[in-house]
C-alpha cells in the first residue's frame, strides 16, 4: 500500500478512502475513486495545481487519454484543451521516486507525434518540467514555470 508522501507542489486536500488492500483517492475530473499509486498522488497533486493555481479550467482536462502509437494502444497522463477544443497541453507524470531522465522526455515526445501539442509538461512531483514546442522550426524550448491557462488560451 502506498504511503503520500510530500511533493514540490502546494499541499492540497484530496478525498482519500482506505479499502482491504490499498487507499484510494476521488478523482474529480472522473467522478470516481482511482486506486492511490505513487504516480496517481503526483497526478491528483498536479490537477489541483493547475486549476487552483494556474485557472486551467477542470472541465477541459482529460485523463488517461487514449492514443495509438506504432499500432500500440497507448494512455497519455493528462490532456488539456481549450475552450475552442483544441489540445493545448500534454503531461506525464512519474512517481516521486522515479527519475525525470531522457527516457522520459522520449516517451511524451513520442505520445506528443500522435497529439501534436505546444506546450508539454514532465513531472515526478518533486521535479518539473516544462517547454514548448515549435513544430515549423522542429525545435523545443524549456520554460522556467508553466504559464496560466489565459495565457495560452487568450479566448478565454
Amino acid at each position: 500500500m502506498f504511503a503520500p508522501i510530500p511533493l514540490n507542489l502546494p499541499p492540497c486536500s484530496l478525498k482519500l478512502t482506505k479499502g482491504e488492500n490499498c487507499t484510494y483517492v476521488y478523482d474529480e475530473l472522473r467522478k470516481k475513486k482511482i486506486v492511490l499509486t505513487p504516480e496517481e498522488w503526483v497526478r491528483q497533486h498536479w490537477i489541483h495545481y493547475l486549476y487552483t493555481h494556474k485557472n486551467y479550467p477542470k472541465s477541459l482536462m482529460q485523463t488517461e487519454g487514449g492514443l495509438v502509437l506504432n499500432t500500440l494502444q497507448k494512455r497519455s497522463d493528462l490532456l488539456i484543451y481549450n475552450k475552442a477544443g483544441s489540445k493545448i497541453l500534454l503531461a506525464e507524470f512519474k512517481a516521486p521516486t522515479v527519475k525525470i531522465s531522457e527516457k522520459t522526455f522520449y516517451q511524451i515526445a513520442n505520445y506528443n507525434k500522435v497529439h501534436k501539442i505546444p506546450l508539454l509538461l514532465v513531472s515526478n512531483g518533486i521535479e518539473h518540467y516544462y517547454c514548448t514546442i515549435d513544430f515549423d522550426r522542429k525545435n523545443f524550448t524549456f520554460l522556467e514555470e508553466l504559464p496560466n491557462f489565459k495565457s495560452i488560451s487568450p479566448s478565454v
